[in-house]
C-alpha cells in the first residue's frame, strides 16, 4: 500500500507540490478549528445529518464556491499560458487536463450545485410546504453530489486528471488515455449523477404534491416553473449519461469494446449518447436562471412580471427543443445535408421561445419603479450579454456556418457568453437576492456593486477579443502558439479580463465575510420590502425549520403581493407541525460509493468490494429503521408560540 501511495501521490511538479501542501494545511487548519471550539458534535447534529432543505442548499452552495474557485484557478493557468506566444509555463499533457477539469468542473460541479442550492432554498418556500416531500432522499442526493465531486477532485493530486476534454470523447478517453485520469471522470460523474437525478424526481413530486392550498399550476411563482422543467428534464437526460458512463467504465476497466475502434466498438456512439444528454445539460443550468432573472425584474421593477403564460408555455418548449438538437455538434462529422438541415432548424429554432422571454423582461422593466440593487444589477446585465451568446449561437446553427466557426476560437467566445452570462450571471443574482433568506442579513451593497461591475467589465474584456481570434483563424484546444500567427495582443487583452473577473471572485468572498461581521441583522421575511412570492411570507428573515407556522392560503400569482395589498390580520390558531428527523445514513452511504469508485478507478477490488458491501449494509439499514426514522417527530405549539413571539418582538 505504501508503493502505491508513493507511485501515485504526484511530487513532481512544483504547483501540485503546493496544492497538496495547501490542501494538508486546509484539513488541518479546520480540524484544529472544530476541536479547540468543540464543534464537532454541532457539525454532525446541525449539518451532516440535517434533512432541512434550507441547509442541504446551503451546503450546495458553498460547495459550489469552492468548484468555482477551482475551476476559475484552472481558467486562470490556460489564460497565463495563452498570453504569449510558445509558452512553456504548462506542458501540453498539463494543459489537457487543466481544460479538461475546468470544463467538467464548471458544468458538473459548479453550475449545477448552484442551481440545485438555490431550489433548495427557494422552491418549499415559493410553493409554501415545510420541506421537500423526499428529505432523506433529498439529503442522499447532497452527499452523492459532495462525494463524487471530491472523487473527481482528488485526481489533481493522487494518480493525475483525466485529459480528453469534457466531452471525453471516445476513441481518445479510451485507448489514448492510460492514466487513471478517465477513471476518475467516470467513477466521479457517475456518483455525482446519482445525487442529481434523485434531485429530479424529488422536485417533480414536491413542486407536483405539496403546494399550498389554492396554488394552481398558473399560480406557480416562474422559478418554481423553472424548476419543475428542470427535474423533468434531469429526470429524461440522466439515465442517458449514466448508461453511457458504465459503458465506458466497462471498456476500461473490464476490457469491453463499446466503444473502441477494434472489435466492433463504435466511438460515435459515444458521442451521440453524450450529446443527446449533454444538449439539455445545458438547459437544465440555464432554465433556472431565466426563473431567477424573472423574480428578480419583477421584484425591483415592483411590477407583475409581462406574459406570464407565454413564459410558462416558452419555457416547456425549449425543453422539448433541447432534446432534438444534440446533432449540432457534429455538423462536420459527416452527416448527411438532409440531417444537417434538420438539426439546423431545431437549432435556430430555439431562439424564438428565447426571444420571447427576453422581450417580457423588458416589458416588465417598460414604466417599472426600478430599483437597481445589486441583484437588479446582474440581472439588467446578464439580457445583452446573454443576447450575444443566442445570436453567435443562431450563426453556428447554421451548418453551412458551422463548417468555418466549430473548430475556432469563436466556440470557445460563444458557449462562455451563453453558460457565464446565462447560468453564473443567474447564480450570482440569485445568491445576492435570497442570501437574507439564507443567513440573516444582506451582502454589502458597495462591495457587490464593484464584483458586478468586475466581473463584468473583465468578462466582456476577456471574451470578446476572442471572436477575433475565432474570426482569425485561431482554433481552440491548443496550448501554445508562435508569433508569426498574429494572436498575441488579442490574447493579452483576453487575459487581463480573466484577472478582472478572478478579482470580482475575491471582492465577492471578501463581501461575505465584511457582511458577517458589519451588516444590519434583518427582523422581518420581506427584507427587501419587494417580495412578492411567498419565500418572503416567512415570520423572520431566516424561515425557522418549519418554514411557516400555519399553511398560506394563495389566491392569485404573486401571492404574497396579494396577502400585502389585503393587511388582513386574523387570529391564528396554531397546531403541532409533523417534520422529518435527522439521518446519518446518507452521508455514510455516500461515502462508501466514494471508497467503492476509489477501488475502481485503480482496480483494486478488495477496496471496490469494501466500498460495495458498505453501500448495501447502509440499504439494509435504512430498510430495517426507515419506518422509525420516517416516523419524525412534532413542533409543538409552545415552541412555535416562542418562535412567532420573536417576530412579532
Amino acid at each position: 500500500m505504501f508503493d502505491f501511495i508513493k507511485d501515485n501521490l504526484i511530487l513532481n511538479d512544483p504547483m501540485l507540490i503546493g496544492a497538496n501542501i495547501s490542501i494538508l494545511l486546509s484539513v488541518i487548519g479546520i480540524v484544529f478549528i472544530l476541536t479547540y471550539f468543540k464543534k464537532w458534535k454541532w457539525l454532525w447534529t446541525e449539518w451532516l445529518t440535517t434533512v432541512d432543505h434550507k441547509k442541504i442548499g446551503i451546503m450546495y452552495i458553498i460547495a459550489a464556491i469552492v468548484m468555482l474557485f477551482r475551476g476559475g484557478v484552472d481558467a486562470l493557468l490556460m489564460r497565463a499560458q495563452l498570453t504569449v506566444p510558445n509558452n512553456e509555463f504548462l506542458t501540453s499533457h498539463h494543459y489537457n487536463e487543466i481544460f479538461t477539469t475546468h470544463g467538467t468542473i464548471m458544468i458538473i460541479f459548479m453550475a449545477m450545485p448552484f442551481v440545485m442550492g438555490l431550489m433548495n432554498v427557494v422552491v418549499p418556500l415559493q410553493i409554501g410546504a415545510r420541506d421537500v416531500a423526499f428529505p432523506y432522499l433529498n439529503a442522499l442526493s447532497f452527499w452523492s453530489f459532495f462525494f463524487g465531486a471530491i472523487l473527481f477532485n482528488i485526481s489533481f493530486v493522487f494518480g493525475g486528471s483525466p485529459d480528453a476534454g469534457w466531452t471525453n470523447y471516445a476513441p481518445l478517453a479510451i485507448e489514448g488515455s492510460t492514466g487513471p485520469g478517465i477513471n476518475y471522470y467516470l467513477l466521479g460523474l457517475q456518483i455525482s449523477g446519482i445525487g442529481t437525478l434523485l434531485t429530479g424526481i424529488n422536485f417533480i413530486v414536491t413542486i407536483i404534491k405539496m403546494r399550498a392550498p389554492g396554488m394552481t399550476l398558473l399560480r406557480m411563482p416562474m422559478f418554481t416553473w423553472t424548476s419543475l422543467v428542470t427535474a423533468f428534464i434531469i429526470v429524461f437526460a440522466f439515465p442517458v449519461l449514466t448508461v453511457t458512463l458504465a459503458l465506458m467504465t466497462f471498456d476500461r476497466i473490464f476490457g469491453t469494446h463499446f466503444f473502441t475502434l477494434a472489435d466492433g466498438g463504435m466511438p460515435m456512439l459515444w458521442a451521440n449518447l453524450f450529446w443527446i444528454w449533454g444538449h439539455p445539460e445545458v438547459y437544465i443550468v440555464i432554465l433556472p436562471a431565466f426563473g431567477i432573472f424573472s423574480e428578480i425584474i419583477s421584484a425591483f421593477a415592483r411590477k407583475t412580471l409581462f406574459g406570464y403564460k407565454s413564459m410558462v408555455i416558452s419555457i416547456v418548449t425549449i425543453s422539448f427543443l433541447s432534446f432534438l438538437v444534440w446533432v449540432h455538434h457534429f455538423f462536420t462529422m459527416g452527416g448527411s445535408a438532409a440531417v444537417n438541415s434538420v438539426f439546423s432548424i431545431t437549432t435556430m429554432a430555439i431562439a424564438i421561445p428565447t426571444g420571447i422571454k427576453i422581450f417580457n423582461w423588458l416589458l416588465t422593466l417598460y414604466k417599472g419603479r426600478i430599483e437597481f440593487s445589486v441583484p437588479m444589477l446582474w440581472s439588467v446585465g446578464f439580457i445583452p450579454t446573454f443576447l450575444i451568446g443566442g445570436v453567435t449561437g443562431v450563426m453556428l446553427g447554421m451548418a453551412a456556418a458551422d463548417f468555418q466557426y466549430h473548430n475556432s476560437y469563436f466556440l470557445v467566445a460563444h458557449f462562455h457568453y451563453t453558460l457565464i452570462a446565462g447560468t453564473v450571471f443567474a447564480c450570482f443574482a440569485g445568491f445576492v437576492f435570497w442570501y437574507p433568506k439564507m443567513f440573516g442579513h444582506k451582502l454589502n451593497e458597495r462591495l457587490g456593486k464593484w464584483t458586478f461591475w468586475f466581473f463584468t467589465i473583465g468578462f466582456n474584456v476577456c471574451f470578446l477579443p476572442q471572436f477575433l481570434l475565432g474570426f482569425d483563424g485561431m482554433p481552440r484546444r491548443v496550448y501554445t502558439y508562435g508569433p508569426e500567427d498574429g494572436w498575441t495582443g488579442l490574447n493579452v487583452i483576453s487575459t487581463i479580463g480573466g484577472i478582472g473577473m478572478g478579482i470580482a471572485f475575491m471582492i465577492l468572498v471578501y463581501n461575505v465575510y465584511y457582511s458577517f461581521r458589519y451588516s444590519k441583522r434583518e427582523t422581518t421575511g420581506d427584507v427587501w420590502g419587494n417580495g412578492r412570492t411567498l419565500e418572503w411570507a416567512t415570520t423572520t428573515a431566516v424561515a425557522p425549520h418549519y418554514n411557516f407556522a400555519v399553511v398560506p392560503e394563495v389566491k392569485g400569482y404573486d401571492a404574497f403581493w396579494l396577502m400585502k395589498q389585503e393587511k388582513q390580520k386574523e387570529k391564528i390558531e396554531y397546531k403541532p407541525i409533523h417534520m422529518p428527523s435527522n439521518a446519518g445514513t446518507p452521508i455514510v452511504m455516500s461515502a462508501f460509493f466514494f471508497v467503492a469508485g476509489f477501488g475502481l478507478v485503480f482496480k483494486l477490488w478488495w477496496i471496490a468490494i469494501l466500498g460495495g458491501i458498505g453501500v448495501l449494509a447502509c440499504l439494509a439499514v435504512r430498510s430495517l429503521r426507515s419506518h422509525k426514522e420516517d416516523e419524525g417527530y412534532y413542533v409543538s405549539v409552545d415552541e412555535i408560540l416562542k418562535t412567532e413571539e420573536k417576530k412579532e418582538a
